[in-house]
């Protein structure tokens, strides 16, 4: 018998009967999605839909939404891209210009409009019910965000974060461990190194992960 490799990452729905589970990976479009494999949105209206909870992400922006391998997404969990962003420098921050019929004078040129960047969650990271993440926001590898958080700044490895604005709550682990935790990287061991090695990946043994073969 072949030994047991978890399951498929090309399949959608791997909890059979239960469909409010979706490895998101094999469902988006948009190629400025980019989603690693075993990754999972969990809800309960349509999970395969998850591309309806990233919003303002306009294709002439360019901006891109990179989440890593085995991130767990809850229900509700939204994305705000650059496009939400309008013109502040000035008096009035209303977008004239998108309505035209004379109003395109106040169109904002080449560089008016914030641009925060890519958005980047990392591989292994928890984001609660409903939580929400804006433009450009960096979310390092382990974090976990609490549930109806509002992460406006960069979240570090390992860390977890709550409340609006997402505030460092604690580091799940000390500074040495996540060092050698995101070192380790087992999120891209081949899937059967890592069916092999879930007791040391779910523990806290260090030593155990180092020693996985």
């Amino acid at each position: 018998m072949p030994p047991l490799l978890g399951p498929a990452p090309d399949n959608p729905h791997p909890k059979e009967g239960f469909p409010r589970v979706c490895f998101i990976k094999n469902t988006i479009s948009n190629p400025n999605i980019v989603v690693g494999d075993y990754t999972y949105y969990d809800d309960p209206e349509d999970a395969e839909n998850f591309e309806r909870n990233v919003l303002y992400h306009y294709p002439f922006i360019g901006d891109k939404l990179v989440i890593g391998k085995f991130c767990a997404i809850a229900q509700g969990v939204r994305f705000i891209m650059n496009g939400a962003n309008h013109k502040s420098s000035g008096f009035s921050t209303y977008p004239f210009g998108i309505f035209g019929q004379g109003w395109e004078a106040a169109i904002p040129g080449p560089g008016d409009l914030p641009y925060k960047g890519d958005t980047v969650v990392g591989n292994d990271v928890w984001l609660g019910l409903e939580s929400l993440i804006m433009p450009g926001v960096r979310i390092g590898d382990g974090a976990v965000v609490a549930a109806r958080s509002v992460v406006v700044r960069r979240v570090p490895p390992y860390a977890v974060v709550g409340g609006n604005p997402a505030q460092v709550l604690y580091t799940r682990f000390p500074r040495h461990v996540v060092k050698a935790l995101r070192e380790l990287a087992w999120w891209n061991w081949d899937i059967g190194k890592i069916t092999r090695n879930l007791p040391a990946i779910v523990s806290a043994d260090l030593d155990a992960l180092r020693n996985a073969r």
